[in-house]
């Protein structure tokens, strides 16, 4: 444990010393397509943004569960359709719960 430590360290230290350290008001500009950044560098965004994203990436992995199922759905039992009935309606209770609280809609 302790060489490979210092092994690291080395590394470390060396990268740190062999690296050209020449800061400019160029370099600390944010980059925007090779185009002035227009704004300041803080931009707070809408929650409903982040909102969308987060039922976008639980209905987007929904769809993963489901392919597999539906690709051996003629060679499962009765059990892998409850299974599944169950889980898309656990869905559907959440999808309504986001549809009353109105996180769905834009305005």
């Amino acid at each position: 444990m302790v060489p490979v430590s210092m092994i690291m360290a080395s590394r470390l230290t060396a990268i740190l010393g062999i690296r050209p350290n020449s800061p400019s008001p160029v370099k600390n500009e944010t980059y925007e397509c090779g185009m002035e950044a227009l704004g300041g560098r803080w931009s707070q965004f809408n929650f409903r943004f982040y909102m969308y994203a987060i039922l976008f990436v639980i209905f987007d992995v929904e769809v993963v569960f489901l392919y597999p199922w539906a690709a051996k759905f003629l060679q499962l039992e009765l059990f892998a359709l409850i299974e599944m009935g169950v889980f898309v309606s656990v869905l559907l209770v959440g999808l309504a719960y986001a549809w009353r609280k109105k996180d769905l809609e834009w305005g």
